[in-house]
Parts: structure tokens; C-alpha cells; sequence
């Protein structure tokens, strides 16, 4: 059943409009029943609708819901993606008009970040990183970096990944724009086919997506916006809130009753938030019964916050007989949380009457699957195979396994290539003799150039899983990790990671109608999940710890919002006080029936201990919402 604001939500179905959704409002709810009502009361076919989202999972859980609606068959047709995805579709067909090969790398952050720095070396400058972040950023809005240093930095990078025939993530997106802009009749086809635009986080939007849902939108004009100004929490990554505070619309509906949060909880967030000005006005409320106040104390120091902490935690889960899932705790910033660890490491609890030490927990943003080096190993082979052009791979596999080529060999290689600026791959092929590389550093370039071209053909013959296994053997990878480790246990887990990426690979082509190199590793990229994770990574029994941004669309039984002092929320470094008051309202609202807040009146900054003074937020919040508690005894 949807309640009266949603089912308004569902029935505007022309023009523009924007639907205002609160947390915990049900917003995936309202998207899925608004298609599933094009297809089914409209009559839109599905495939002339487009829904744009910021992450995987949620097109993934979109599509299954609009599959239980209707039937799995009309939700496939349905084009749900990222914007990423969606542009990655686009220049996979249309990149040639633009002077790539539709065989392009695509380069992650790491790659990019290499790369630059070659390229910073070369104009001897020492370090990249304000650099890189002002290049990110400036791409991430379409514009170019405004000091001289930066700019011809951004000038090298685009022309060596354009000869490199690599774009990054930022790319996909300014470079379908570049697309639609300079060839209108491209994007005629596009705007004829998709007569339904919806985009999911629209508050998250940066100025080069708004241009993409501009120029897509042109010729029907039925846009359906859907956010929450008040969770606009990453305007450092280029996300711009004008996009939906002045998104121009014919129909505004606001998404207000949640389902997540008992009202003590609502009620501090809606006091909190009402301080901001940017924002549409709007009010949480819910239907459940109030029950206990908000938690908060005062700890004379971080170590006793986080002891006083993991009490509480452990007092909650004996009393209402939580998991250490239901658990999250919460902060601004990542260097909080060791002490929080440590306090977690060392709590004696007792199960089945016997005392136990340390709870379990799980730090968000561990080592990723397609993180350790022997899936990027191989990654990096399949990347060469696809892509020869692509120096990154090339430069990490060279060597692997050991096969003679030196750093001094690549060196000489390198600086060949830079100088004559010709490719990598062709300098290589190329290279018969060489006044300062000797035979054995020849023969060893050889056999590498035989083995990515031997592989290449297996891969235009065979199975996409044939192609890889032999790969596989061809290098003997097999024992290049049993060489390079020295632990059995660690040679076993190494090796099941590499089947289990070849499983992954095996079930790509089953799954996919016309299945290809190039399309498994654009779309591994574009969505990690892909590749497998260990079954027991998802349903483990964990203390979750995050930041304030990590736990952004997530809920809990109990959340511990710590560290809540004024250097730290509002961060010291922040130029934006609302953007740090919405970060912790979107902190608050993850809490689902208990909430604690908690600060300490010394922590150490830069290995010495300073006052700390309670965040201006906290006066914020109606007293009457909160409960002062003993830090001794936390209960």
C-alpha cells in the first residue's frame, strides 16, 4: 500500500517534477511503482524509460522490485543503470565519433593517479595530491582547473590517456556530453528512445550529470526528479544542491512520513535541520509510538568515550537481545576510529556463561576483492589483451611473473618512449636490438610480446573462461604465487581468488547476450560486485563502523553517533557549516529505535592531548529529546 504522498508521486507522470523524499520515506518504493505504472496503466514501453541511479545495488534492487510488480521479463527492458553505466552503454556504440576505439581501457582513480604522477615527474613537480584533487574536481563540473600548474597538468593527462585510447570515470560522463552536443543527431536517437527520465539521489548530482539529463530530456520534457536537499552531503566531490533547490517543475510532491525512526529521534532531526536556510522546507513524522529518549554523554577522555561506548553497546544488545549487526558506530572522521577498535579489541562480554574477549566489528572499506594484487595482476593481463594501448597494464605486468625484464630494461623502454612519444606496446614489438639492452633482455621482452599475442588469439577463439585458463597456464601463475608466498594458506587463498575471478568471468557469458573482453572488464569496473565476495563477508555478525558519509542509505537498531565535538562536526577544515549540518542529521536518521550521542572533553590531536568542546549542533536539539547519562555507567 502506498500512503497518499506516494501515490501522488506515482500518478505525475508528465513533465517535470520533483519528489521531495525524506529519509526513511520510502523513496525506492515510490520510483519502482511510478514505472511499473508507465508500463502498466501509460502504457510507456519499458524500454522507452530511463532510470538513473548513483549506485549498483540500488538499480539492481529497483529492477527486482519492478520484476515482483510486473514480471521479470518487462523489468529487463527497463534501462536501469549509474550514470556511469549509462554513458559507458552510450560510448561503448558511439566513441569513434570522437576519435577513441570502442575497445578503450576504461581507468580507475589508482590508474589515473599513476599515471599523473609520471606525468608530474617529468615536469618535476614532487607531489601530485592537491593536483589530482583539483583536477577531480574541476572534471567532476565540466570545468577546467583554474591555476597554471594544474591546467597543464590536465592538458598532458587528456593527451596521453587519449593516446593510451583510456578514459576514467569523469570522462564517461564529460565526454557524453561532448557526444550529444557536437553530434545532434546521436542524440536524437537517444532522446527519441527514452520519452521517461528519472533520477534517483538528485541532490547528489554534479553540474556535468544535470547536462546529461538536460540534453536527454530536450524533446519530451517528462523528468522525474527524486532527493533530499537535506542529505546533500558531497559537495567536495562537485555535487551541486542548486541542481534541486531550483530544479523548475510543474509538480512537487513532498515524501514527509517515515518508516524508519521513532519520533524522539525525527524530532532532533527536524530541529537540527530546520537551522538551515538552503533547503525546502519539510517535516519527518511517523506513526509510531515514542519510546526512549536520545543518550548522551560527556567522557573526559577518547579512550573513556570508546569504553563507555562499547558498555552501552553491550547493555543494549543483553536488554532488547540485538545482534552486533543491528550496531553501527559513527563518526566524522576516519582517525577516530582506532580508539574505538581498540575499545572493542579488548571488551570482556559473556555468551552461554562464559566471558569472552573482543567483539566482533567490521571497519567499512577493508581490502576489496578486486583490491589484492593477484585479481589486479590479472585484470591487468586481460586489460593488455583487450587494449594494447593501455600503458597502465602493461607497465604492472610487464614483470609478473619474474620474467627478466629490469627496471633498468624498462627504463631505457620508457624513456624511449616518452621521448619519441610512440607507444609502449609498439616500442616493444619493435625492438629487434638495442645499444644498451642485451640479448637476454631482448629475449625476455619476446616472450612477453608471444604471450599477450598468444593469448589474444585464444581469446577471438574461445569461451571468454577458455580463453583465461589457458592464460593462466601459459604464464603458470599458479606458481608464480607459490614462489612469491611463502604461507600454504596464503598460496590457497590467493588461488581460490583467482578462480573465483574466473567464475565471475564464466558467469558474466552465460548471462549476457554478446559477451566480450572488453564489455567484462568496463562493467567489472563500473560495478565491483560483480566480482565475487566471500559468502561470509555478507553474513557475518559485526559491530559496523563507519563515517557519518560511509553510512549514507544504511539503518540500524542502534546507532552511536561519537566524537561529537566542535573541531570535528563541524570539521575545522569545512568551509560549508550547512553541508556539516545535514552530515549529521543524515547521521541521525540512520537510527532506527536507540540513539547515543557521546563526546570527550580531551582528545589527542597531533600526539597531544586538547580540550575538546561540544559541537554547536547539540545546542541545536531540544533538550527535552535528550537524556543526559553517566559516562561511568552508561545505561
Amino acid at each position: 500500500m502506498l500512503n497518499s504522498q506516494q501515490q501522488s508521486a506515482v500518478n505525475a507522470t508528465d513533465g517535470r517534477v520533483l519528489v521531495l523524499a525524506g529519509a526513511g520515506s520510502g523513496k525506492t518504493k515510490v520510483i519502482v511503482h511510478r514505472i511499473a505504472h508507465l508500463i502498466q496503466n501509460v502504457g510507456a514501453p519499458p524500454e522507452s524509460i530511463l532510470g538513473l541511479t548513483f549506485t549498483n545495488k540500488a538499480a539492481a534492487e529497483m529492477r527486482l522490485r519492478i520484476g515482483k510488480l510486473l514480471t521479470p521479463a518487462a523489468a529487463k527492458k527497463v534501462v536501469l543503470s549509474t550514470f556511469h553505466s549509462f554513458c559507458m552503454r552510450i560510448l561503448r556504440k558511439e566513441i569513434h565519433n570522437l576519435g577513441y576505439t570502442r575497445d578503450f581501457s576504461l581507468y580507475d582513480e589508482r590508474d589515473t593517479r599513476r599515471l599523473l604522477k609520471q606525468i608530474a615527474h617529468e615536469e618535476e613537480l614532487s607531489s601530485i595530491e592537491s593536483v589530482f584533487t583539483k583536477i577531480a574536481y574541476a572534471k567532476s563540473r565540466g570545468d577546467l582547473p583554474d591555476d597554471k600548474t594544474s591546467l597543464t597538468l590536465f592538458e598532458r593527462l587528456h593527451s596521453s590517456m587519449r593516446a593510451f585510447n583510456a578514459v576514467d570515470f569523469d570522462s564517461l560522463l564529460s565526454l557524453t556530453v561532448e557526444l550529444f552536443e557536437n553530434h545532434p543527431e546521436i542524440l536524437a536517437r537517444y532522446q527519441e528512445q527514452f520519452r521517461y527520465v528519472m533520477i534517483d539521489e538528485y541532490q547528489d548530482t554534479n553540474p556535468v550529470q544535470y547536462k546529461i539529463a538536460k540534453l536527454l530530456c530536450e524533446k519530451h520534457n517528462n523528468l522525474c526528479v527524486v532527493g533530499d536537499d537535506d542529505q546533500s552531503i558531497y559537495g567536495w566531490r562537485g555535487a551541486e544542491i542548486k541542481n534541486i533547490l531550483s530544479f523548475e517543475s510543474a509538480h512537487v510532491v513532498k515524501l514527509e512520513q517515515n518508516y524508519r525512526s521513532l519520533p524522539t529521534i525525527l524530532k532532533a532531526a527536524n530541529a537540527l535541520i530546520a537551522h538551515n536556510s538552503e533547503r525546502h522546507k519539510k517535516e519527518l513524522y511517523t506513526h509510531a509510538p515514542d519510546a526512549e529518549p536520545i543518550a548522551l554523554f560527556h567522557a573526559p577522555s577518547e579512550n573513556d568515550e570508546a569504553n563507555a561506548v562499547v558498555q552501552r553497546l553491550l547493555h543494549l544488545k543483553r536488554t532488547y537481545n540485538l545482534r552486533w549487526r543491528d550496531f553501527a558506530i559513527l563518526y566524522r572522521s576516519n582517525a577516530i576510529a582506532r580508539t574505538f577498535e581498540m575499545a572493542l579489541l579488548q571488551a570482556m562480554w559473556q555468551k552461554q556463561g562464559e566471558w569472552r574477549r573482543g567483539i566482533p566489528y567490521q571497519v567499512f572499506g577493508g581490502t576489496e576483492f578486486s583490491e589484492r594484487s593477484e585479481i589486479k595482476d590479472l585484470m591487468a593481463y586481460l586489460r593488455l589483451i583487450a587494449n594494447p594501448h593501455d600503458e597502465e597494464a602493461l607497465l604492472r605486468i610487464i614483470n609478473i611473473p619474474r620474467r627478466g625484464i629490469s627496471d633498468k630494461t624498462l627504463g631505457v623502454l620508457t624513456e624511449e618512449n616518452r621521448k619519441g612519444n610512440v607507444p609502449l606496446w609498439k616500442v616493444l614489438k619493435n625492438l629487434k636490438t638495442h645499444a644498451q639492452l642485451s640479448s637476454r633482455a631482448i629475449k625476455a621482452v619476446e616472450n612477453f610480446i608471444y604471450v599477450i599475442e598468444e593469448a589474444k588469439s585464444h581469446f577471438q577463439q574461445k569461451s571468454l573462461k577458455g580463453a583465461v585458463e589457458y592464460l593462466l597456464e601459459l604464464i603458470d601463475y599458479q606458481k608464480a604465487i607459490e614462489e612469491e608466498v611463502q604461507s600454504e594458506k596464503m598460496r590457497i587463498f590467493k588461488w581460490d581468488n583467482v578462480q573465483s575471478c574466473v567464475a565471475a568471468l564464466d558467469l558474466y557469458e552465460q548471462e549476457t547476450t554478446d559477451p566480450s573482453l572488453q564489455d567484462f572488464l568496463a562493467n567489472t569496473l563500473l560495478d565491483q560486485s560483480k566480482l565475487p565476495k566471500k559468502e561470509k563477508d555478507l553474513v557475518d555478525d559485526r559491530v559496523n563502523v563507519m563515517t557519518f558519509h560511509s553510512a549514507k542509505g544504511l539503518e540500524f537498531e542502534a546507532t552511536f553517533l561519537v566524537a561529537l565535538e566542535d573541531h570535528i562536526i563541524p570539521h575545522e577544515k569545512s568551509f560549508h557549516l550547512e553541508e556539516e549540518r545535514r552530515l549529521l542529521y543524515v547521521a541521525i536518521t540512520r537510527a532506527k529505535k536507540h540513539l547515543t550521542m557521546s563526546m570527550a572533553r580531551q582528545r589527542k590531536r597531533y600526539g597531544k592531548d586538547e580540550s575538546s568542546s561540544p559541537s554547536r549542533f547539540l545546542f541545536e536539539i531540544p533538550q527535552d529529546l535528550i537524556k543526559v547519562v553517566s559516562w561511568r555507567n552508561p545505561f
